[in-house]
């Protein structure tokens, strides 16, 4: 398919990227061994044909090779971005021109272009939405109740599409079945954990190219995320400090060697803060008050509330930019802070995201998820389901067999005494 061929809506970028974003949608490929086996089942089974399907994600070429392996299912599917700055422009031109799949995502579109992109997600009258976030479902329910009815379900992979979810759930208004996808064992433990902790730093060091060895960097939370950002971090030699409200987590985090404090403790002695906790406004204008000048902070979670940027542009006095994706805010103080990718993903907005081996196992327990939806229509109620967990052990089972790693199994006696109370010790 040519660009003057082109026959499905698109809204992106310019479609002469495709050759690039071709060649990088093939390149991810061949990390992704677990999601390709998928896709060739799917092509021959066709387990989503007649399924509607829109899909607010970040438009990677991970996710290309999801949308490619969901097309070859026979789902009619539309793609969109979930954050401004997450589209990478050549893929989203490579799924238009040489898929065929209609996209909508530009790299920095305004919040208007992105929820003029909502609307037409939701124009496409989907069975099922894939959400990163849950605007998509969130819009559907506050502004397009008549379309509920042709829903089949979600799926979610975010911690803070979760949240949502489970708010929507208790306020009464989620309607039908929303797959936790962010909580599958071959979801959270690698993608959030591996995948988070190497591509954050990969987006501070693109951005900053500053030397991490010796600095100090404040890890603001401690859920599967965070900890691999601080893992990460130290591994490079810096000096990290976690912030944390949950008792637990702050326990296994001093367990796990990590300093930690209240965040008006540790506001004066990061050199780096990044945030990683789903929540709102965890870094304040007290806070901002109180870092060392030129002290860098940025984000991780998946919306830029994290960190109070309206605060932040109330105490200073100039603006400017010093580097892509770093701007520099003089407070009227006298001091600087400085923040990387608008506060917004720092993986996506000044790297790549997440590398595309961790993202196999991601992707294939979305494409299962929206296969269990279809063959459980009906039979599902309302509200949060986990992922399976033949399905969880199916995907680790894929990805072993393409590492070529081989794995125990339970002897026949070993099988009994695991199922019996009468044999001790």
């Amino acid at each position: 398919m040519t660009a003057t061929s082109i026959k499905v809506q698109y809204d992106i970028k310019d479609t002469q990227l495709a050759a690039s974003g071709k060649q990088r949608i093939e390149w991810a490929g061949r990390e992704m061994p677990v999601l390709a086996q998928i896709r060739d089942r799917f092509a021959e089974e066709k387990p989503l044909a007649g399924i509607r399907l829109a899909a607010c994600c970040h438009v990677t070429t991970e996710t290309a090779n999801l949308a490619i392996a969901l097309k070859a299912g026979g789902a009619d599917a539309v793609l969109i971005a979930s954050n401004p700055l997450s589209t990478q422009d050549d893929v989203a031109a490579s799924l238009v021109v040489d898929h065929g799949i209609p996209v909508y995502a530009i790299k920095g579109e305004d919040n208007d272009t992105y929820h003029r992109h909502v609307q037409t997600a939701l124009d496409h009258r989907p069975n099922i939405i894939i959400d990163d976030g849950s605007d998509v479902v969130a819009t559907l329910i506050k502004e397009r109740q008549e379309q509920l009815s042709e829903i089949i379900g979600t799926t979610e992979e975010t911690t803070t599409g979760i949240v949502r979810l489970r708010a929507m759930f208790k306020d009464g208004v989620l309607s039908f079945p929303a797959m936790n996808v962010n909580d599958a064992e071959t979801k959270h433990f690698f993608d959030n954990r591996y995948g988070t902790g190497q591509s954050t730093l990969d987006g501070i060091i693109r951005a900053t190219n500053v030397l991490l060895a010796g600095k100090a960097v404040v890890v603001v939370g401690y859920g599967w995320c965070a900890k691999g950002v601080a893992m990460r971090a130290r591994g490079l030699g810096a000096n990290v400090i976690v912030t944390e409200i949950n008792p637990v987590k702050a326990i296994e985090a001093a367990m796990d060697g990590f300093r930690v404090m209240p965040m008006a403790e540790a506001a004066p002695l990061g050199d780096l803060f990044v945030t990683l906790t789903g929540n709102k406004h965890v870094i304040r204008g007290e806070h901002f008050e109180a870092m060392k000048d030129g002290a860098m902070v940025c984000n991780s979670g998946h919306f830029d509330i994290e960190i109070d940027l309206v605060a932040l542009k109330e105490m200073t006095s100039e603006v400017r930019t010093v580097r892509s994706f770093t701007e520099e805010y003089k407070l009227k103080s006298g001091k600087s802070v400085i923040v990387l990718g608008e506060g917004r993903l720092i993986n996506l907005a000044a790297a790549e995201g997440h590398p595309s081996a961790v993202m196999d196992m991601s992707f294939a327990n979305q494409a299962l998820a929206c296969e269990y939806l279809v063959k459980h229509q009906g039979s599902l109620a309302p509200g949060l389901h986990s992922i399976p967990t033949e399905v969880d052990q199916e995907i680790a089972s894929l990805k072993l067999k393409a590492m070529g790693i081989g794995i125990d199994t339970l002897t026949a006696e070993q099988q009994i005494y695991m199922n019996s109370w009468t044999v001790g010790t």
